[in-house]
């Protein structure tokens, strides 16, 4: 007897949810043939509009890098200008904003106002996308404007990912340099006792970087 009820059961639900379908399949048609638009449209912009804009971005980019890595910072500011307003979409116009503040802060009289404006139009998630010398420049921007604290974050990870390149995890002139700035930046704030550690790490660890014969009097100067 239960057994039959159950199985009266079972085919009324299946007899409500046919019918609850028949009543709205009109509807239900419409919500997955929305949602199959969707994705298709997804899939369609990726390949056929997103991917060939990177590309074609990272290519105009590539033109002023040229220019940039050979010194000729006001040569490359307009290549690095226009693919940061015609590619703002893009991971290549988000890295323009960058080069475009290193011009500005690299120009034989630096406009650290302008390198600031486009440093903060940089997202930093792309982080990994740059060298460790461009992000100890982008410390060196937020230290002439002022802003320490994202100067001396700036620094430590410029000395992070220096290392993290080295072959044996120990990069014996980027890393270094950065550190000490971020110290010196430290001690004019007062903040003596980290500044002391930074320097302390620097002559435990950096042993045979040329900044290693100097540390010894920033030490002394931040112990006092």
């Amino acid at each position: 007897m239960a057994n039959k009820k159950e199985q009266g059961t079972y085919e009324e639900t299946l007899n409500n949810s046919e019918a609850v379908f028949l009543k709205y399949k009109k509807q239900i048609f419409i919500a997955v043939a929305a949602v199959i638009i969707v994705i298709a449209g997804v899939i369609l912009y990726k390949n056929y509009v997103s991917a060939p804009r990177e590309a074609e971005a990272s290519t105009e980019l590539a033109k002023s890098q040229m220019l940039f890595n050979a010194q000729q910072y006001d040569q490359a500011l307009p290549g690095f200008q226009k693919v940061q307003s015609d590619y703002s979409s893009t991971d290549a116009g988000n890295l323009a904003n960058l080069y475009i503040a290193l011009c500005y802060a690299h120009q034989a009289k630096p406009n650290w106002a302008k390198a600031l404006e486009y440093a903060e139009k940089f997202n930093t998630s792309d982080d990994e996308m740059i060298s460790p010398a461009s992000q100890m420049a982008l410390g060196d921007i937020y230290a002439n404007n002022n802003q320490n604290d994202k100067a001396v974050d700036c620094f430590k990870k410029a000395a992070d990912m220096a290392n993290k390149e080295a072959a044996d995890n120990i990069n014996l002139s980027i890393a270094p340099l950065a550190l000490k700035k971020a110290g010196i930046l430290l001690e004019s704030e007062g903040k003596k006792a980290e500044a002391l550690e930074i320097y302390k790490n620097i002559k435990k660890t950096y042993v045979n970087a040329p900044i290693y014969q100097e540390i010894d009097k920033y030490i002394e100067r931040a112990s006092n």
